[in-house]
């Protein structure tokens, strides 16, 4: 067993069974703590618009402050996904606040205003949601919150639809030259795009942060699958386009080599799926693979680094706007399975161009999206090991001791050990020169048979987090997802560990 942290971790898995024993089972528990004098580190929570209009901007910010002991808000500005706005995913439990049904007809977009000179660089200028009318989230929520001491930061993420006006010549190219549902991080029109909405947010408004989010990896690591979700089909990985191809000529890369190796990667994945086995073994032949054509993994860190590119590009955009405002990134959950993507988050370089950075550390349904990760690898380069034996060798690489067995990860989920180590191995990393804030699951929809959110599993999370150093947490994914016992019991240990 890895010691690194024996003795903390004991001293807090002892103090933390304690007070579960006494964590609460419903919010009515709480009332008598909630005027508590506020913690002094950030205790933030993503919400989206639709909280607001179904249910009262006053009363949301009263139910954040009382029971989650909110003093932050990560409001979802940008995005045409449902994992951070609108109401719970179609099929997922309702909670027990909001209104009570699905709101099937979800589109996303801007659900601030679009003020048109930060978009005179970028094609994509029709981008206001159509959601909630004329509705400014922006203006709505941040004088309220203010005054009562609640910051106000612009949460916006990576994700667009394929019928916005414009975005059509901004998409990737595949393998096989076709168009993806992703945009590309070199088109300098997208660039500008982001550049745009982070001015925009920061000139527009008297905003306190601003943090945008990518959930976004390389074609290598895409290729064989390495990542939670689907499995991915090899030939439509990306990006080939013209700007990647420029810039692969700038950096000596050999085009042709790169197709070349990416067609033969993709021929030996469909095998591997096929269940037929190289002579010399799945990681053998994947490894020649990568010693015949070097281009693979130079290619994979081409599209990493202009990703990366894309932090630089925020965070100056928004210190330029508004000096003081505070920029921080979310960080993948994919960074807490694959050691490939972990390999290229590396905290210390985050940090130069950070405030803060949120960790995904959802321990919850983090159980079943490693599974599900330990699977599909397990398909594709280490077809040769036997899927328990994979997960044990993960758990060592990735320094989890002490979680479940592959057979029970799925409805066990990741314990709050792994939210101790996974905090305190960031803090470590970034040494001081950006603050850290866990990102904490709060009932991220599972399936019924997987890992389901309680009262006791928020309580220990945050109380993990808190206790490894963080200088905050961020309850995720959405408020609109949340019950409130859950919510409840992550205030409750802000209140008894935040400081």
């Amino acid at each position: 067993m890895n010691t690194r942290y024996s003795v903390t971790r004991r001293q807090f898995l002892e103090k933390t069974s304690r007070a579960i024993a006494v964590a609460v089972a419903a919010p009515t528990l709480f009332p008598a703590v909630a005027k508590a004098a506020p913690s002094q580190k950030t205790i933030g929570i993503q919400v989206g618009a639709i909280s607001f209009v179904d249910e009262g901007t006053e009363k949301v910010l009263d139910i954040l402050q009382e029971k989650g002991a909110v003093n932050a808000i990560f409001l979802a500005t940008f995005t045409y996904g449902r994992g951070i706005a609108g109401r719970q995913v179609q099929n997922a439990p309702l909670p027990d606040h909001g209104k009570q049904e699905y709101d099937l007809n979800f589109h996303g977009g801007n659900y601030a205003t679009p003020h048109s000179k930060y978009y005179r660089n970028t094609v994509l200028k029709q981008t206001r949601a159509p959601d909630h009318g004329d509705l400014d989230i922006i203006a709505e929520v941040l004088p309220k919150a203010h005054q009562r001491g609640i910051k106000v930061y612009c949460w916006y993420e990576d994700v667009f639809r394929d019928d916005i006006s414009g975005v059509k010549n901004l998409r990737e190219l595949d393998l096989r030259g076709r168009p993806a549902g992703t945009l590309c991080p070199l088109h300098p029109d997208y660039r500008n795009f982001l550049t745009g909405l982070t001015q925009d947010y920061c000139e527009s408004y008297e905003i306190d942060g601003v943090m945008w989010g990518s959930e976004r990896q390389g074609p290598l690591h895409n290729a064989i699958s390495a990542r939670h979700g689907g499995r991915a089909d090899s030939s439509r990985v990306t990006c080939f386009c013209e700007h990647h191809q420029k810039a692969a000529k700038e950096r000596g890369i050999d085009f042709k080599r790169a197709m070349e190796g990416f067609e033969k990667l993709d021929q030996y994945l469909r095998a591997a799926r096929a269940n037929e086995r190289p002579n010399d073994g799945y990681f053998v032949e994947f490894w020649r693979l990568l010693l015949n054509y070097p281009e693979l993994l130079a290619w994979e860190k081409l599209w990493t680094d202009s990703k990366h590119a894309i932090y630089s590009d925020v965070f100056h955009a928004a210190k330029k706007s508004r000096p003081g405002v505070q920029v921080g990134f979310h960080i993948w959950h994919a960074n807490s399975f694959s050691p490939f993507f972990r390999a290229e988050q590396e905290y210390a370089e985050f940090a130069k161009v950070a405030d803060y950075l949120k960790i995904v550390v959802y321990n919850n349904c983090g159980g079943p999206r490693y599974a599900n990760y330990i699977d599909n690898v397990a398909s594709t380069i280490f077809h040769d090991v036997p899927k328990d034996e994979l997960a044990r060798l993960h758990n060592e690489w990735l320094d989890y001791p002490n979680e479940a067995s592959l057979q029970e990860l799925s409805t066990k989920g990741l314990s709050s050990d792994y939210v101790f180590r996974e905090t305190r191995r960031a803090l470590a990393d970034v040494n001081g020169k950006c603050k850290i804030y866990p990102g904490l699951d709060i009932d991220i929809p599972t399936s019924a048979r997987e890992k389901q959110t309680t009262p006791d599993d928020v309580f220990a999370s945050t109380t993990a987090a808190l206790k490894a150093g963080a200088e905050g947490v961020i309850f995720s994914r959405k408020y609109s997802e949340m019950k409130l016992a859950n919510l409840a019991a992550g205030g409750k240990a802000v209140r008894e560990f935040g400081g």
